[in-house]
């Protein structure tokens, strides 16, 4: 194996990729802006300090949606500029491993594939692998034992919920709920409660600074936002516990989830997850006492661990640099390209 591979791991908030070459990880915002109805005008992080504040001209969306392509042409212009910027090596002819949901189609997950594959890149090869799998390598575990182990990636706008052995998924569901569903939810609680309109930004700096899935916290921010009635800008300022107030019926829907695909398990494998406890990664499980709240609904213990938003493409560049888990990923391309 050469030193010239990149794993991807394509969330709906941000972009993960590691290069092998240089060991690092890049982290950008999957953001674009667009201007004339096809032209690139900004990306990444770029692209995100323009959400909500650009001019009527200037089109800034999100290129993946629920955990899939939605804007394939734009997603590949940006995925191209973005290696060639950041990463100092050569990237024609370079090896591909990308992060799959489960639970998606055969057409969805071709996508993935062919943004590379049919790619100005002319990669050497594209592999593909199952994103809950990815993040318990990327944990440090061994997921080739025959052993359970229970996953919870809480994303922006998915939360995959996977029981994985032998270097398989038992049982796993996808929900179409994560960060940015409680983003919009302490939007309408405020503008309900307290009749101030405020933007995802806002709501999204309110949940990385005060959210708590446990009451008792005592911070407070001040934020600008619309009054509804006057039509006016005014400060205001926010109370961990108002936060609380908003998220916490997203979060025991969370917790619910979870309840569910443990009664499914097998009594064996849940054997084992009631030793190895349950592990909780992506963007959104960063909400402060998350892991709290879990073991006290479930009565199982709760591993976290540092940059639970890097697991995945962590795992994705152990996949391919270990011998002993190579066979975790595969390719689409003996099956669509005969």
């Amino acid at each position: 194996m050469s030193n010239n591979v990149f794993g991807i791991d394509l969330g709906t908030c941000n972009l993960k990729v590691f290069c092998k070459a240089t060991g690092k990880i890049i982290n950008e915002k999957n953001t674009i802006a667009i201007v004339n109805k096809n032209q690139m005008y900004a990306y990444g992080d770029e692209a995100y300090a323009m959400y909500e504040k650009a001019p009527e001209h200037i089109q800034v969306s999100f290129p993946v949606i629920n955990g899939v392509i939605a804007d394939f042409n734009n997603v590949q212009t940006m995925i191209g500029q973005l290696l060639e910027r950041a990463v100092k090596s050569k990237i024609k002819g370079a090896e591909f491993i990308v992060a799959v949901p489960t639970a998606i189609t055969e057409v969805e997950k071709k996508a993935f594939f062919d943004l590379f594959y049919k790619s100005h890149f002319k990669p050497k090869s594209v592999l593909l692998c199952e994103k809950p799998i990815a993040d318990a390598v990327g944990l440090g575990l061994d997921v080739t034992e025959p052993t359970g182990i229970m996953v919870v990636d809480i994303g922006a706008d998915t939360t995959e919920i996977s029981v994985i052995s032998l270097g398989g998924l038992v049982i796993s569901d996808l929900l179409h709920f994560g960060g940015n569903k409680i983003d919009e939810s302490i939007s309408n609680y405020i503008k309900r409660n307290f009749n101030l309109m405020i933007g995802q930004k806002t709501s999204k700096q309110l949940k990385e600074e005060l959210a708590s899935a446990l009451p008792g916290e005592e911070n407070s921010s001040v934020i600008v936002g619309r009054d509804v009635v006057s039509g006016l800008p005014v400060e205001m300022e926010i109370t961990s516990s108002i936060v609380y107030e908003a998220i916490k019926e997203n979060v025991n829907s969370i917790c619910n989830s979870i309840k569910m695909i443990l009664e499914k398990t097998p009594p064996e494998l849940a054997r084992d997850i009631i030793h190895t406890g349950i592990y909780l990664t992506g963007g959104s499980s960063k909400i402060h006492n998350f892991d709290t709240m879990f073991t006290d609904m479930t009565k199982i213990k709760v591993n976290t661990t540092e940059s639970p938003e890097e697991c995945v493409v962590r795992g994705l560049n152990k996949i391919v640099s270990d011998d002993k888990y190579y066979k975790l990923a595969y390719s689409l391309k003996s099956r669509i390209y005969r």
